[in-house]
């Protein structure tokens, strides 16, 4: 079985708790949680996340923000942006600045939730499935490219 490491931001503790909770049943999750997105990122240099569930206003750094360098950092992450207030330039910017997965408005609908972090956690999976065979493609490519040069008449 799989481990995913879920990463969680936001700068309110009882919403982090409530996430928590939220993820308690999900055996093959590991969730780690920060109140703070510098301490977050400074994590996201030294594990990898399979997914990243952020507030979207917070005192350090915004989740857009956030996202962002997270998504230099971990391409291949689901991210997930939390806000209280529904805003249709946060929503955009979330999109097409962050590549968000996914975009849920407090309070959440847990299992709508859990669904969205599942669904993401296996188009990740076959995103990289895909990446492999492309590059196992390319290789027995590359040597069937040399076995015909070898077995070419020379002139």
């Amino acid at each position: 079985m799989t481990a995913y490491n879920i990463l969680i931001v936001d700068d309110e503790e009882h919403i982090l708790k409530a996430l928590t909770r939220t993820f308690r049943h999900q055996q093959d999750w590991q969730v780690e949680t920060f109140t703070r997105a510098e301490d977050a990122l400074r994590r996201a240099r030294s594990r990898l996340f399979d997914a990243v569930i952020t507030d979207c206003v917070m005192p350090d750094i915004d989740g857009i923000q956030f996202l962002s360098e997270l998504k230099s950092l971990q391409p291949d992450a689901a991210r997930i942006l939390l806000t209280g207030v529904v805003n249709v330039d946060t929503l955009m910017a979330a999109i097409n600045e962050a590549s968000a997965f996914r975009f849920f408005t407090k309070p959440w609908d847990d299992a709508q939730l859990i669904e969205a972090v599942s669904e993401g956690l296996r188009i990740k999976q076959i995103l990289l499935e895909n990446r492999m065979l492309a590059q196992k493609v390319r290789d027995q490519q590359q040597e069937l490219d040399l076995l015909r040069r070898q077995r070419a008449p020379a002139h």
